[in-house]
């Protein structure tokens, strides 16, 4: 716990004008981003007596080790600083809202030559025209199922648009009318995209005019006796009321705007935004964020204004937003908004009439949404901070471990030895952090290649040393370290085998994602320690691990293993293991870190071993099919044997004629002997003795 005071700022030093603060923790990370009108007045009131302050401002606070500014001109200049580097940097202690799930827009993709209309989830793409969101997916099929009647819009994907061009035939939409196929050459794309920006206005609300255009051509067709066409608009009328009918108006006077409204309690909160566009309901969404710091009403819905028109389109700013606090001071955001719309927009809390109604409503869904939040996450942050506390009791650690790494070593039968590090933090994969390595065999400044019988305790020395190492480079740069560390000389960025990048994570990886970062705010790689190193195995590979950190000179990380047969959980030095209950939450998550490793190791070996399998010569015979290529290896049983074989035996097999036999004897005779082949029904190598290796043939079983 640091002290405030020993990085408090001297008296005068902090100027007296508007400007943006970053707080940063003692490896340089950023954990706090706030603005203020003045500099001078508000990091004064975080250098008061901690009684005084809020139980999360004091956390924060003695978490930081310095604080740092940047003054602007303006309080807008400050407001947009303060989105940019709260986007970027990702600090723990700032609000951070998160979707309670993920909503489907209506998406038209104006981008594209012939524009598309789909469900989208996600980021959003620039060039498409979205609509929403929407509570469920199947409420926007409905709807455009409607439409396509009167706007014959393309909805197929890339492939299918692509096939129906080349074989001169639309899908089965454009045969019932609900597709104008393009595809096909029955409109231009000029014509296709006219359809398409009218099903963007009358999705925007303007529905009057097109409905009484429509009237006009169904009335005008009557009085000429074409009563088919008559008959036709008639209908395309009924099915855009019926789309029509499927958002209620709520407010007159085709009023455009968003009502924000918050329910909160001492540490959560949760937002409920409904978007009204032509006097309709036309998307609902909400977030729930922890109150990490001490935030007012007006606080949370200036970080909900940020959220949502951060990183829209300035279209997507209505012309009201209706709120239920106004944030302090409230000009600069009102200015911030009308320069994302181009014009003005009113920010103001309703006071009467169908608009306090509707911001009722708005209020009772943010307080079902927390109430739901609290009940889905009640067991499992409980569970989480349990099994924190049982994991820091059983191996008698000082606190519990936020930061948790786990390494495993797997390769196939000696072959392709590579490890991979995961991470947990506050008992959640942070998968942006994990890493992976591959094992060269390096023992102190030299560099031993293991084949058959490869040292999984000699790996795991390895791949801790090699971790630990570029922490300490990585302090050494940041001038946090002034003696040269024990043990071997730091390894180089990038260095042979290690992996620069976050390798290969199933999520993605936004700016900053919380990682260590320099003395700029810019990420490293292995700057931030974690507070407990788990090991896959035993005894051995915990005080291999044990042996690497001390030969670097660290002694404030802890070490234990997870050991599979039995589940034990064995510390360095001790003779006998320390045995968790099988309920016990604490072993529950040891078992989850202990198996990400665990498949994140397997996956990058099997990528590995994967690029190291050669092609069978085969594959080379000009005219030679997979079907042929299959019969002649079942044929001969081996590659040997299908080498050794003659022309005429050749031409035996069924279906290979004799200028296919003399081609395959000629690609054979001209191959090395020693490439092997791959049975391609199994994906197997085949040896010349005509059975594949037992390392294949066992692999489930073998592989580590």
């Amino acid at each position: 716990m640091a002290d405030p005071s020993s990085y408090r700022p001297k008296p005068g030093q902090i100027p007296d004008s508007p400007g943006v603060y970053k707080f940063r923790d003692e490896h340089g990370r950023v954990i706090y981003v706030g603005k203020a009108k003045s500099l001078r007045q508000r990091l004064a009131s975080y250098f008061q007596d901690l009684a005084g302050l809020h139980p999360r401002t004091r956390t924060m606070v003695t978490t930081a080790a310095a604080v740092e500014w940047t003054v602007v001109s303006t309080e807008v200049e400050a407001l947009q600083l303060e989105y940019t580097w709260i986007k970027e940097f990702d600090p723990r202690f700032n609000v951070k809202y998160r979707d309670d799930k993920s909503y489907p827009y209506l998406a038209v993709t104006l981008n594209e030559e012939f524009p598309r209309v789909q469900v989208m989830r996600g980021a959003k793409k620039k060039g498409v025209r979205y609509f929403g969101p929407y509570g469920h997916a199947w409420a926007i099929r409905e709807t455009v199922d409607l439409m396509l009647r009167v706007f014959p819009v393309r909805t197929c994907s890339a492939g299918v648009f692509k096939r129906s061009a080349q074989i001169g035939r639309p899908c089965l939409l454009g045969y019932i009318g609900k597709c104008s196929a393009p595809c096909v050459g029955r409109v231009s794309a000029e014509e296709h995209r006219e359809l398409a920006e009218e099903f963007c206005d009358f999705m925007a609300g303007r529905t009057g005019a097109y409905l009484r255009r429509l009237e006009r051509g169904m009335q005008e067709a009557a009085e000429e006796m074409e009563y088919e066409r008559a008959a036709r608009l008639r209908d395309d009328i009924g099915a855009l009321k019926r789309a029509m009918e499927k958002s209620a108006v709520v407010l007159a006077d085709a009023t455009d705007a968003d009502l924000i409204a918050v329910s909160e309690d001492e540490f959560e909160a949760a937002v409920q935004i409904f978007h009204v566009r032509g006097g309709r309901v036309r998307g609902q969404r909400g977030w729930v964020t922890d109150k990490v710091e001490a935030v007012t009403t007006g606080d949370l819905v200036e970080h909900a204004l940020q959220q949502l028109y951060g990183e829209e389109r300035g279209d997507a700013v209505p012309k009201e937003v209706l709120v239920p606090a106004l944030p302090e001071p409230v000009e600069p955001v009102a200015q911030w908004l009308s320069g994302r719309r181009g014009s003005q927009v009113s920010l103001r809390i309703p006071q009467r009439g169908d608009k306090k109604d509707l911001m009722a409503t708005v209020g009772r869904n943010a307080q079902q949404a927390l109430a739901l939040h609290k009940t889905k996450r009640a067991s499992d942050l409980t569970t989480r901070s349990r099994a924190l506390e049982e994991i820091a009791e059983a191996l008698g650690l000082d606190s519990v471990p936020l930061r948790i790494e786990c390494f495993d070593i797997s390769h196939l039968q000696g072959d392709d030895v590579v490890a991979s590090m995961v991470v947990f933090e506050d008992g959640l994969a942070r998968k942006s952090e994990y890493r992976r390595f591959q094992i060269k065999g390096r023992v102190g400044d030299e560099q031993v290649w293991h084949g058959q019988g490869q040292d999984d305790v000699r790996s795991m020395h390895e791949v801790i040393a090699r971790r630990f190492r570029r922490y300490l480079q990585e302090k050494q740069r940041s001038g946090e370290w002034t003696e040269e560390p024990a043990g071997d000389a730091p390894v180089e960025a990038g260095a042979p085998g290690e992996t620069d990048g976050p390798g290969e994570t199933d999520a993605p990886v936004g700016p900053g994602a919380g990682r260590p970062v320099d003395e700029d705010g810019r990420p490293k790689r292995f700057a931030y320690p974690p507070q407990l190193v788990v090991v896959d195995g035993g005894a051995p590979q915990v005080a291999a691990a044990r042996r690497a950190l001390d030969e670097l000179g660290i002694d404030d990380v802890a070490v234990c293993g997870l050991a599979k047969r039995l589940e034990e959980v064995w510390l360095p030095g001790d003779d006998d293991p320390v045995v968790l209950p099988r309920s016990s939450e604490g072993l529950y998550l040891l078992q989850r870190v202990r198996d990400e490793a665990h498949r994140f190791a397997l996956r990058y070996q099997r990528t590995k071993r994967g690029k190291r399998l050669k092609a069978s010569p085969l594959d080379a015979v000009s005219g030679l099919g997979e079907t042929r290529r299959q019969a002649l290896l079942k044929h001969f049983g081996s590659l040997k044997k299908l080498r050794a074989a003659t022309v005429d035996e050749i031409c035996e097999v069924p279906g290979v004629g004799r200028k296919t036999a003399e081609t395959v004897a000629a690609a054979l005779a001209g191959a090395a002997p020693s490439a092997p082949a791959v049975n391609t029904a199994t994906g197997e190598i085949i040896e010349d003795d005509g059975a594949p290796p037992a390392a294949l043939s066992a692999e489930r079983g073998q592989e580590r």
